[in-house]
């Protein structure tokens, strides 16, 4: 019975692992659709970034109570998830407890740690779903979060309860089973949490509780399956990309616009034609229509996006009513890049599908934004949703010569007066020298 159980665990196991590196590799390649970009400059700040952003969860903290939470629910994540590696152990060996024997004492100390997290986690994401769907906090209802993003987080919030607390039944079960001295559970101390509901187990018999420690262990391990194989389809994939997101984040000038190459060697060509590049120049595109015009970090944002609505909640068109909502921009370009990776995987290549950006953004949106950076400030994970916003506005002003009438006059000042106002520069010299 045991070695045809250890067969079918390593049979799900690999399934599972193959299931999720594949997801990964459509992901990966979705993101490398974008414009090639180098962000391997000053790698000893990139680090830092990494540890302080993603790892530190610097930017939370400006929330101390919500970090704090936040900051259990990703250690009890990322620690517990120790304790799934003697799970996983146990299950390809057909052994219980594997570690046991060789850190000792110290093993109860890390399952009471491990406790204490779980209970936290547990805590933590109750606190997080009555935030969510009772007291309802406003850049939570916002209408781009309506239908599956809003259940996206509910079903992320329910899975750490319910994993959680099979792990605290396991521990429980397996704590009365070592004090009625049933064999292969061995010995390893009270634990705390589990060791107060143990007690409760007592007129089982051993039959009933070994069901419910290894019933328990088997939903532990396949929700952990599961959970995995389900990131790829959740906002919840920042869990692994943040880090990635954080290290190749810009390390500009909050900002600070990049300038156009077509637009600089048109210049040069006119200006300075010896330092304008030679031979066939590539036909010129401004902005971005697709994906296909973005660069890849662009890209890497969209996925990384934990939809959390800060970005939007500092967003001044946001907050006076605009149909603007940065969130909106990172959601709308990962369904639209979610879109063509379907459409090449199916076809081999990319079919013209008729769609693009603009298909998903509309104009009125972009021409709200203020270019504050206050979307890119307030960012968790180092995304910065005016980088696609800009390109969009450059492709329609550009590309389509769709601008309104205002921003117009705007541009011709500045073309004929180097200012967005119609005053020439000998009148605005002049205006200095009477105010003085």
């Amino acid at each position: 019975m045991q070695i045809i159980q250890q067969i079918l665990f390593i049979g799900v196991s690999g399934f599972a692992i193959w299931l999720f590196a594949k997801n990964i590799g459509i992901i990966r390649r979705n993101i490398f659709l974008g414009k090639d970009e180098n962000l391997s400059d000053n790698p000893s700040l990139r680090w830092k970034n990494l540890f302080l952003l993603a790892f530190g969860q610097k930017k939370m903290f400006r929330n101390p109570l919500v970090a704090v939470m936040h900051f259990i629910v990703y250690a009890g994540f990322v620690i517990i998830n120790l304790e799934v590696l003697e799970i996983v152990l146990d299950g390809m060996l057909g052994t219980h407890r594997l570690f046991l024997p060789y850190i000792g004492s110290l093993y109860s100390f890390l399952i009471n740690s491990f406790e204490l997290l779980a209970l936290g986690v547990l805590v933590a994401c109750v606190i997080f779903l009555i935030r969510r769907n009772i007291i309802k906090l406003k850049r939570f209802i916002s209408k781009d979060l309506d239908g599956w993003p809003h259940s996206d987080a509910n079903y992320i919030l329910i899975t750490e309860i319910v994993l959680m607390t099979l792990f605290l039944t396991m521990n429980s079960a397996d704590r009365a089973l070592q004090l009625q001295g049933a064999e292969h559970y061995h010995e390893t101390g009270n634990f705390l949490i589990s060791g107060i509901i143990a007690p409760m187990m007592d007129g089982l018999s051993t039959s009933a509780l070994i069901g419910i420690e290894r019933g328990c262990w088997w939903l532990h391990i396949l929700g952990i399956f599961a959970f995995l194989n389900y990131l790829p389809y959740s906002k919840h994939l920042h869990i692994l990309l943040a880090f990635p997101n954080a290290y190749y984040a810009r390390l500009e000038t909050v900002g600070k616009m990049d300038n156009m190459e077509n637009v600089q060697n048109e210049v040069k060509y006119m200006m300075q034609p010896e330092l304008a590049p030679t031979g066939d120049a590539a036909p010129m595109k401004f902005g971005a229509k697709d994906v296909f015009d973005l660069s890849w970090k662009s890209l890497l944002d969209s996925y990384s996006c934990t939809e959390c609505g800060r970005c939007s909640a500092a967003c001044p068109a946001t907050q006076t009513g605009k149909l603007l909502s940065p969130r909106k921009i990172m959601m709308d370009t990962r369904d639209r890049l979610e879109d063509v990776g379907k459409n090449i995987r199916s076809n081999g290549e990319f079919k013209d599908d008729g769609k693009n950006l603009f298909s998903h953004i509309t104009v009125e949106e972009l021409r709200a934004c203020t270019t504050c950076n206050a979307c890119v400030q307030e960012c968790p994970v180092s995304i910065s949703p005016l980088e696609i916003i800009l390109e969009l506005r450059r492709s329609l002003i550009m590309e389509d010569s769709n601008a309104p009438q205002e921003w117009n006059v705007m541009f011709g000042n500045i073309e004929n007066n180097f200012a967005p106002w119609k005053f020439s520069p000998d009148d605005r010299d002049k205006w200095v020298e009477e105010m003085n």
